[in-house]
C-alpha cells in the first residue's frame, strides 16, 4: 500500500505578513557605547578592536562607523557617556535637603563606592591620562558635563560656610580633586599597595575602613576649628 504523499505546506498568512523587524537606533548606540566601554577599559584605545565590538553588539564595522566616524570618536564617546552616567546619579542624591556635614558625608560616601562599583571606569580615565588628556580635549560636551559636579560641591560648602561648621578659604575645585584623589586611589591602586604592604584591600572589612576614613579625613579638611561632632 502507497504511503500518501503530503502536500507541500503553505505559510500562513499571519508569517507571511509579519512586519519586518525595525532597526532601534537608539538601542543599538547604548548598546556599543556600553561594549566598548568595557573594550577601551580593559584593552585602551591603541589594543581595542571595532571588530570585537561589532561582533558583541551584534552589528557591524560600517554601523559603528556610520554613527561615530572613527575608532577615536567611538573612544571620545564612550568617555563622554562614563562621565554623565556618574554626573546624572550625582545629581539624584538631594543634597539640598541635607545639613552641610551631612550633605559631604553622602557626597564622599557614594563617590567611593561609585568608584569601588565601577572599575571600568577608573581604567578609562587612566588610560586618557596615558594620553595626556589628548582626546578628551576633543569633546564639545565634557567641561559641561562637570559643572553640575562642582555646583554640587560648591553648594555644599557655601552651606556649611553660612552655617558656621565649615571654614572659608577652600577651593570647591580643590575640594572635589582631594574627594575624588582619596576614591580614585582606592581603585587605581589597590592591587600595587596591596600587593606591597600586604593587605588585602578588597576586603569588605578594609574597604568599609578605608570608606570611613576618606568621609573623615574630608570632613576635618573643611571643618572650622571648634566646630562639627
Amino acid at each position: 500500500m502507497n504511503e500518501p504523499v503530503p502536500s507541500e505546506s503553505k505559510p500562513t498568512q499571519a508569517r507571511a505578513e509579519a512586519p519586518a523587524r525595525t532597526y532601534d537606533s537608539a538601542q543599538s548606540l547604548a548598546d556599543i557605547l556600553r561594549v566598548a566601554s568595557a573594550e577601551f577599559a580593559d584593552k585602551g584605545l591603541a589594543g581595542a578592536r571595532i571588530d570585537e565590538i561589532a561582533a558583541a553588539t551584534r552589528t557591524s564595522k560600517r554601523m559603528i562607523y556610520y554613527h561615530f566616524v572613527s575608532k577615536e570618536a567611538l573612544y571620545v564617546a564612550v568617555l563622554e557617556d562614563a562621565y554623565r552616567r556618574v554626573r546624572e546619579i550625582e545629581a539624584g542624591l538631594e543634597l539640598q535637603d541635607l545639613e552641610p556635614e551631612d550633605a559631604l558625608r553622602k557626597l564622599v560616601a557614594f563617590t567611593f563606592d561609585y568608584h569601588l562599583d565601577n572599575e571600568a571606569f577608573i581604567r578609562l580615565v587612566m588610560n586618557e591620562n596615558m594620553h595626556r588628556g589628548e582626546y578628551l580635549a576633543r569633546s564639545a560636551t565634557i567641561q559641561d558635563l562637570n559643572v553640575p559636579a562642582i555646583d554640587a560641591v560648591r553648594s555644599v560648602y557655601e552651606r556649611g560656610v553660612k552655617a558656621r561648621v565649615f571654614r572659608r578659604g577652600v577651593d570647591p575645585v580643590d575640594l572635589h580633586m582631594w574627594i575624588s584623589a582619596l576614591c580614585f586611589f582606592n581603585v587605581a591602586n589597590r592591587h600595587t599597595f596591596g600587593l606591597i604592604f600586604k593587605r588585602d584591600l578588597a576586603a569588605p572589612a578594609e574597604q568599609r575602613h578605608h570608606r570611613d576614613e576618606a568621609v573623615e579625613m574630608i570632613l576635618r579638611y573643611v571643618r572650622l576649628q571648634g566646630a562639627g561632632r
